[in-house]
């Protein structure tokens, strides 16, 4: 499989690793390829994590059971590519109110507000903040005050775009 990741993937290669790993019965495939996220090879991670955010609704849920391991990827990631990637799995995850991580709520509105990340992985922040924060009003009011403090900044479309959806829930 990791033969497949090292070169740029089209379309048709993603969908084709996606056949590959669908279904209970490729379980193992789907771990290897999981694996295959944390190689030392950045293109072969990347390629790895864009293949997982085409996975369909039914095979995501396989990614649940890595949702605090993403997290603390995510906490610690330096690229932002893979960062951006590792976000996006996580917004196709639901977040329990019982098993809430300060850390990330932290690490999100950290990035949310910080103007030198990127665009995406901000508005990425912005709604996962909201997912989280969802269960308490008081951290709901601390997300409004942050978001209201970034709408005097120029935003980008997208950025825009999430911070708009998530003030109409607010």
């Amino acid at each position: 499989m990791k033969f497949s990741l090292i070169n740029r993937l089209s379309q048709s290669d993603i969908h084709e690793l996606c056949a590959l790993t669908q279904g209970e019965r490729n379980n193992s495939l789907k771990e290897q390829l999981y694996q295959l996220t944390l190689d030392s090879d950045r293109r072969v991670a990347t390629n790895a994590l864009w293949v997982f955010t085409h996975f369909s609704a039914v095979d995501n849920e396989w990614l649940f059971a890595k949702h605090d391991q993403l997290i603390d990827r995510c906490l610690k990631e330096k690229d932002a590519t893979k960062l951006r990637l590792m976000l996006n799995l996580l917004l196709r995850q639901p977040f329990d109110e019982e098993a809430i991580r300060t850390d990330f709520i932290d690490f999100c509105l950290t990035r949310l507000a910080d103007p030198k990340s990127p665009y995406a992985v901000r508005a990425q922040c912005i709604k996962l903040a909201y997912e989280q924060m969802r269960y308490w009003p008081e951290l709901l009011n601390e997300l409004r005050q942050m978001l209201e403090m970034i709408s005097c900044e120029p935003l980008s479309p997208g950025l825009r775009s999430a911070w708009r959806q998530v003030m109409k829930k607010l």
